[in-house]
């Protein structure tokens, strides 16, 4: 089994990165340092270099990575082996998933608590960025597990579907777009409110635009906002059209703060997929965690 002071090297090796490392692992900064200058004890060699605020690993440091890396994964395989051999078998584990906004502040947290109250031995860390920047963490081994809306795919990535979600024009109780009901060719004369790039919904939306010869740039788009919330609280208050998902507005369209602006023609329903890295979908628990969400919302459905 691996040793703390090991599990504590490959987070600060995957990181490239103290700060972050102690920030993941909820542990001080120093204690990470201790851990690490122990390991270049026992090892007598040095497994980082320290240049200002970065680092890179040693040669050293490098194989002692990789070789991490390699009993990580057996370490992963032995657990799978010893819980189907028993049932009370059940080892602490830290997991490390990303999601994209919509599902992290209104698909997971419904469902979070009950998965951790059936498994109380995981400490579960959840990273919300937008889905392209959820696929590079994933690649460059910063999560395990992702999820995020239907963007180009990569081939080296696995993708299991999971739910299905519409993104729809939404604008103000109060804009006077509430009394309309739009063609796609109305948006070249509407100010619109959208997503910054590399967001899910923002592709979808250039998507649905691009099955009618239209381009986003050719749109009057008044302001591109980081985050479905600053959409949201923008649009409340502006005379703007804003994309946003059906999922992120079901509360403000039942109150009535935010209204559904029909557009002919234009459907935008999107995918949200599992990602996780070829070979480690059979990793547990992260294939508990994909089988247990996907049970709970296909019961919605």
């Amino acid at each position: 089994m691996l040793s703390y002071k090991h599990e504590i090297f490959l987070e600060v090796a995957r990181l490239l990165s103290f700060t972050k490392a102690s920030q993941n692992l909820f542990v001080s900064q120093s204690a990470v340092s201790k851990h690490v200058k122990t390991l270049e004890e026992e090892y007598k060699i040095g497994l980082f270099e320290r240049l200002g605020n970065t680092v890179k690993l040693t040669p050293a440091g490098e194989v002692l990575y990789r070789k991490l890396l390699v009993a990580k994964q057996l370490q992963h395989e032995l657990h799978q082996e010893f819980t189907a051999l028993s049932a009370e078998y059940s080892p602490r584990f830290r997991m490390m998933i990303g999601a994209s906004t919509t599902i992290s502040l209104y698909v997971l947290p419904p469902v979070l608590s009950a998965y951790l109250n059936k498994n109380p031995n995981i400490q579960l860390t959840l990273k919300n960025r937008n889905s392209e920047n959820i696929l590079r963490a994933l690649l460059d081994h910063e999560i395990d597990l992702g999820i995020i809306e239907g963007i180009n795919k990569v081939s080296n990535v696995t993708y299991t579907p999971f739910l299905t979600d519409d993104v729809i024009a939404v604008c103000s109780a109060k804009n006077p777009l509430n009394r309309q009901n739009l063609a796609v060719q109305d948006l070249h004369n509407v100010p619109l409110a959208v997503r910054e790039v590399g967001s899910g919904t923002l592709a979808v939306l250039e998507e649905a635009l691009a099955q009618h010869q239209m381009k986003l740039p050719d749109l009057p788009v008044k302001v591109r906002l980081g985050g479905t919330e600053a959409l949201k609280n923008f649009v409340r208050v502006d005379t703007c059209l804003a994309f946003l998902p059906r999922q992120a507005v079901v509360k403000e369209l039942e109150s009535g703060e935010l209204l559904e602006v029909p557009i002919r023609g234009l459907a935008m329903r999107r995918q949200f997929n599992f990602i996780q890295r070829k070979g480690t979908e059979n990793n547990l628990p992260y294939k508990d965690f994909v089988q247990f969400m996907k049970r709970h919302y296909s019961k919605m459905e």
